[in-house]
């Protein structure tokens, strides 16, 4: 059954990896390998119960995934219907390429500790729509974004689900991973930043037309910066929203959504039905992609099998066995992130390191925070906010092993010898 298993998951990554050579739709193998993975794994382990209760705790943890992403695309949609982010494009004064490149950087890489990755990277790819008209600056900047964002929410405890996970689980506490991780990441984030902006060094901006449409004619200052900072800081208040209550995020954000409607059905109450359509919350969820989100359901309830299977438990005991070295081991677990999920990575590290012999804040903990946290960036679907990026952009697999994986790789080895280093200086 393993062998199986093991075979299905990586002709379905293969068909992921290659959707424009086979012209084969990427949710498409997505569904079909998480599919053909749980039928197995349900006959040849013939415990019906068993495999239910699996399977409804993988679908729990997808769900709140799904809906937390629903969620702040739709927030996304609505503010970009009311012409939202000019408040911020309109500000932008920069014309050269390799400028822009450095400001998107810094700013995805701050937003994503105070939010997290996935939601800032819905937020700045769409906000690069409004300011990018060459596809292939889109793209490049949309790649950047992914490292810049996975960086960021490395270093903060609510900035990525696996800092999230070793915070919560007590591996390590939010001072000293600020401490700890924070130059590391500020090194993942100049490498791919300062080669990038060199290959784009003299180029210009190529902004996008504006076109006067129903949209910039029924849509007032008053309305687009209401809605503008109204669901910008719906995504802020999320992680205090979750601090507060302990209810998880995707909790934070609809409640959120909902307080958003109520504002733009309030704000839109005198315009005729026809005047207020496009602008409403009922059009932005329609108008987010759905080819996305169940891709999404399908790479997670995947990855869900070799999880429960104990086929990367396995995998983890066998790293330890093998080499032994605690920076090695921690080095390949982050690389194997760009290609399984990073959090049942995480999750079988945790259960395999004891506290009592792993401290709080120990070498091991703090070294996973980081590269758990960037070496997702390796690949695009090695990460929520790199599986954002390819639907929202419809980055082609090749085209990011291309470009963008070597910077990822070489920023991600750039952070781990700042960390090392520091930490033989610190202690």
């Amino acid at each position: 059954m393993i062998t199986s298993l093991i075979i299905i998951f990586i002709i379905a990554y293969a068909a992921i990896a290659l959707e424009h050579p086979i012209n084969i739709n990427k949710s498409a193998s997505a569904l079909l390998g998480a599919g053909l993975l749980w039928t197995v794994y349900a006959i040849a382990t013939n415990d019906h119960h068993l495999v239910g209760d699996q399977l409804s705790e993988s679908l729990a943890s997808t769900a709140q995934i799904i809906f937390f992403l629903i969620g702040a695309m739709t927030i996304v949609e609505v503010i970009d219907a009311h012409n939202g982010f000019e408040v911020i494009t309109s500000r932008i004064k920069t014309t050269k390429l390799s400028s822009l490149m450095w400001l998107v950087g810094f700013v995805t890489f701050f937003l994503s500790a105070i939010l997290d990755n996935l939601t800032s990277t819905i937020v700045m790819i769409s906000l690069l729509k409004k300011l990018l008209d060459k596809r292939e600056d889109r793209l490049l900047f949309a790649g950047i974004v992914v490292i810049a964002a996975n960086a960021g929410g490395a270093w903060s405890p609510i900035g990525d689900v696996t800092t999230t996970m070793l915070w919560i689980g007590g591996q390590i506490t939010a001072t000293a991973v600020i401490k700890g991780v924070f130059l590391a990441s500020v090194a993942n984030l100049l490498v791919p930043l300062a080669i990038a902006s060199y290959q784009l060094k003299g180029q210009k901006i190529a902004a996008p037309l504006k076109q006067e449409s129903n949209n910039t004619n029924q849509t007032t200052s008053f309305e687009r910066n209401t809605m503008f900072f109204m669901g910008l800081g719906v995504l802020i208040m999320v992680p205090a929203f979750k601090t507060l209550t302990h209810l998880p995020p995707f909790m934070g954000i609809l409640f959120g959504l909902g307080i958003l409607w109520l504002t733009g059905d309030l704000i839109h109450r005198n315009k005729d039905d026809e005047e207020k359509q496009h602008l409403t919350l009922a059009h932005a969820l329609m108008r987010i992609d759905m080819s996305s989100i169940v891709f999404f359901i399908g790479i997670l309830l995947a990855v869900a099998t070799l999880e429960h299977t104990h086929i990367l438990n396995a995998l983890a005991a066998w790293l330890d066995q093998t080499i032994g070295r605690q920076d090695l081991i921690v080095t390949i677990i982050g690389i194997a992130s760009a290609i399984v999920d990073n959090v049942p990575l995480v999750a079988a590290s945790m259960g395999m390191y004891d506290l009592s012999q792993y401290p709080t804040d120990s070498f091991l903990w703090e070294f996973m925070t980081y590269c758990a946290g960037t070496g997702g960036s390796i690949l695009i679907i090695g990460s929520a906010a790199g599986v954002a990026a390819m639907g929202l952009e419809k980055i082609e697999f090749i085209w990011y092993i291309r470009k963008i994986s070597w910077l990822a790789l070489i920023s991600y080895f750039a952070g781990i010898a700042v960390y090392i280093l520091q930490y033989n200086l610190t202690h």
